[in-house]
């Protein structure tokens, strides 16, 4: 038992993406003298927050060995529906922000239907609701930024302190969604059919598991966690963006894939997702206290997703 649980720990999927987060963070703090602060780190966890959050989505959908091309511009989307029906339409903030909730989770409940219903490829699916949906919410928006928005959708931008660092509730929050999906994914018989669908969904069929009730049930959770991310970013910005999110849909798939989920479904952890997170955040913090441009930061963002996709691929060959 002595012997093979370090070897255990090693082959765990999360294993070296969290060397990858602690070799990346020795290499910046050698860097630079700002990088090992409490305030800094503050900073990284609130950059991450909301495509953290969205990559948690994103990761329930791929362990289905499926993937969400749309789940930035849902989030955008719940985001306008939020701060107009509270702003324009004079709706109690707290029910306007369920009804953003309402939204994105119809969305994701959308997506799932055609999936299962019709039997078409998700990413066809989710790129033709990407197109929907962004439509929809320049329609919806007029193009105009939302503002002067109640404090009640503002409440998760604000800080608290921890020792002497200021920390945001809404990265407590994402800290918090995190814990509570490793759980359901890890510990309970819901999480268990997932994997077990991305793993084979005719085989989960065969065990009993309802494979079509799962996968749509899969999206619809999805949706929901997509429209906590449009709060936090809401929170965040203190505005109603329509132009918000419409890059977070790759960044939230980066994040998965660095964290070790398998793009072809069945294996993967939601707190690898949260590895992969903080890596493209540190990466980005790091190199932009170094001074390097931004341009560069996507380019290494971009050869580490490679990198992953690779060591994936040699994995599951090794495997069979």
């Amino acid at each position: 038992m002595q012997a093979t649980l370090p070897r255990r720990i090693l082959t765990t999927p999360t294993a070296g993406p969290l060397a990858a987060l602690l070799l990346a963070c020795v290499f910046f703090a050698f860097k630079s003298d700002q990088f090992l602060t409490g305030g800094n780190f503050s900073l990284i966890i609130q950059q991450v927050m909301v495509v953290g959050t969205l990559a948690i989505g994103q990761t329930l959908i791929i362990l289905t060995a499926g993937i969400d091309l749309s789940n930035g511009a849902i989030m955008a989307f719940g985001g306008i529906v939020m701060t107009k029906l509270a702003v324009e339409s004079g709706l109690p903030p707290l029910l306007a922000i369920a009804a953003g909730l309402v939204v994105c989770a119809a969305f994701g409940l959308a997506n799932g239907l055609l999936v299962m219903k019709i039997n078409l490829p998700p990413f066809i699916v989710t790129l033709g609701m990407l197109n929907v949906v962004f439509a929809l919410t320049h329609i919806y928006s007029q193009d105009q930024t939302v503002t002067n928005l109640p404090p009640e959708m503002t409440f998760l931008g604000q800080t608290f302190r921890i020792g002497g660092t200021n920390v945001t509730y809404g990265s407590l929050l994402t800290i918090l969604l995190f814990l509570l999906f490793a759980y359901l994914l890890g510990q309970t018989a819901w999480g268990r059919h997932v994997y077990a669908l991305g793993n084979s969904a005719e085989v989960a069929r065969l065990t009993g598991i309802r494979t079509n009730r799962l996968l749509v049930g899969v999206y619809t959770v999805a949706g929901l966690v997509y429209g906590i991310a449009a709060l936090l970013l809401v929170s965040r910005t203190g505005v109603g963006d329509p132009q918000a999110g419409q890059t977070d849909n790759l960044d939230s798939i980066t994040a998965v894939v660095l964290g070790g989920t398998s793009l072809f479904g069945g294996r993967g952890t939601v707190l690898g997702t949260l590895i992969g997170a903080l890596i493209v955040g540190v990466f980005r913090n790091g190199l932009q206290l170094m001074g390097v441009p931004s341009i560069y930061q996507t380019l290494i963002t971009g050869i580490l997703v490679i990198l992953a996709v690779t060591v994936d691929q040699l994995s599951r060959r090794r495997t069979r």
